[in-house]
């Protein structure tokens, strides 16, 4: 008579690989609803500075230290800018065509403080210091835009900037806004986020100007969930039966 015991080596490991295989499947699951509540979050903070009226900056200068907490509202600020503290952002594009972000603190109109402002794209070949001066905007000028948070590491796959070399002083284009970093090599205070300057219908040049919102949508995370709940049931439950079955099998038949 063949052997049919469950409590055989094989069919121990097998049962735990089972129940190991049922919990990762339902933790990708919680996983999934977890990235949902994160969503929501995110979309309820974006919605409500979206609907807030406009922050102007240079009547709320008590209100600086708040700014990191108002990404995507839209705000105004007049100032001059310090063109010899301007920075690139690279790895941007317009139109397919490759080029740089500028990126130019703006010292606040009575005020010692300055705000790094994203004055738009360039194209790659017009990057050079003495090349892209001719897109300089100088004077009092009045900057209106959407407040952004800083990044403090690139995105996952991104790449870091690097440390300064020997006798290095400043790096001049920069793979994320990293505040923290560029205000190492710039002599004013900045505020502690910064903005990217919204399109004009009376600016039509260089630098072009673009403002890219974030979609509020809660994505596919839900359905995302419901897939490996479902594949952790469809394991829970058809596994009994699935043992049943070879253990009927590895009996043989039954006598006559």
């Amino acid at each position: 008579m063949k052997s049919n015991s469950f409590w055989s080596v094989r069919w121990i490991l097998t049962t735990l690989l089972a129940i190991a295989g049922v919990a990762v499947l339902a933790r990708l699951g919680i996983w999934q609803l977890d990235r949902l509540a994160e969503r929501r979050v995110f979309n309820e903070r974006v919605l409500s500075q979206l609907q807030a009226s406009p922050l102007d900056l240079n009547q709320a200068e008590n209100q600086a230290a708040d700014l990191y907490n108002m990404e995507y509202r839209s705000v105004s600020v007049s100032g001059e800018y310090d063109f010899s503290q301007e920075v690139l952002l690279r790895n941007q594009a317009l139109d397919g065509q490759l080029g740089f972000h500028v990126l130019t603190p703006l010292r606040i109109a009575n005020s010692d403080r300055a705000v790094l402002v994203d004055r738009g794209w360039i194209p790659f070949d017009q990057s050079a210091p003495d090349l892209r001066a001719q897109y300089q905007e100088p004077g009092m000028v009045v900057v209106n835009g959407v407040i952004r948070r800083p990044q403090s590491k690139p995105d996952f796959g991104g790449i870091p900037d690097p440390p300064l070399a020997d006798g290095e002083t400043r790096l001049d284009a920069w793979n994320i806004v990293n505040l923290e970093r560029i205000q190492l090599q710039v002599d004013l205070p900045l505020l502690p986020a910064y903005i990217v300057q919204s399109p004009d219908p009376g600016w039509s040049g260089l630098p072009a100007r673009q403002q890219v919102l974030p979609e509020i949508t809660e994505g596919s995370h839900f359905g995302y969930a419901l897939q490996w709940f479902t594949f952790a049931s469809i394991l829970a439950l058809g596994y009994p039966f699935f043992v049943r079955r070879q253990l009927r099998q590895s009996a043989g038949p039954e006598p006559q």
